[in-house]
């Protein structure tokens, strides 16, 4: 059962970056606002996490693409991309962490700030969900948190890497469930709620024929 006096939402890089190659990108922004201002009401705490390459280039990952002048190419801190979405910004109250590397927990605080408020469940979605939010989901597995992710409030450059990832993470996160945005909302709302959960390892082998199949499962 989830607590829900120790659970927060952790939104990884919503960030208008994304407005530039993200499959599905409005539907994932619009389920977004409705899971935040839930989580918002219930006095839920919520997270969010900003991928930040330098404008000078240094601290870059090896091979990260840049502009003829050392600019990086992607999130870079001279330009105004690397900002949440309007739409969802951060409230004043709301953290925001930033990050260098995909993970949202390497060499961040992540960690340290959900164990200050006694955080052991996690919602978490975002982008892009074969990138940041894959790294991150394991990573806050790695740590014990128990996962529940947010499907449809996630995305990435195309349908099929959205599908495999969330494949991946359902079939080795041994203590996942999946939910849709919907779904959440209903949580919070101490309302009846239906979602996937991990059973077994490798719970979902998939192949190219058979993906979409059993992606369906999760739904």
């Amino acid at each position: 059962m989830i607590n829900k006096q120790k659970t927060a939402l952790v939104l990884i890089d919503m960030q208008k970056e994304s407005q530039f190659g993200i499959d599905q990108l409005d539907q994932a922004v619009n389920n977004a606002d409705r899971l935040i201002e839930a989580f918002r009401e219930a006095g839920i705490p919520i997270i969010y996490t900003r991928h930040l390459n330098r404008a000078d280039g240094t601290n870059l990952s090896i091979g990260e693409p840049k502009k003829e002048n050392g600019e990086p190419v992607y999130y870079s801190t001279a330009q105004e991309n690397h900002k949440v979405i309007d739409k969802i910004a951060p409230a004043s109250a709301e953290p925001v962490v930033d990050k260098h590397r995909w993970s949202a927990f390497y060499e961040t605080d992540l960690h340290e700030q959900l164990q200050e408020q006694g955080i052991e469940h996690i919602f978490i979605g975002g982008f892009v969900t074969d990138g940041c939010l894959m790294t991150s989901t394991f990573d806050a597995y790695f740590r014990n948190y128990q996962i529940n992710l947010v499907e449809d409030i996630s995305g990435s450059t195309n349908e099929g890497s959205h599908m495999a990832s969330i494949l991946m993470m359902a079939n080795w996160i041994y203590n996942l469930k999946v939910f849709s945005a919907d779904k959440a909302i209903q949580w919070v709302q101490d309302k009846p709620v239906q979602v996937w959960e991990c059973p077994r390892p490798d719970s979902l082998p998939f192949t190219p024929e058979n993906m979409r199949e059993q992606f369906q499962k999760l739904l």
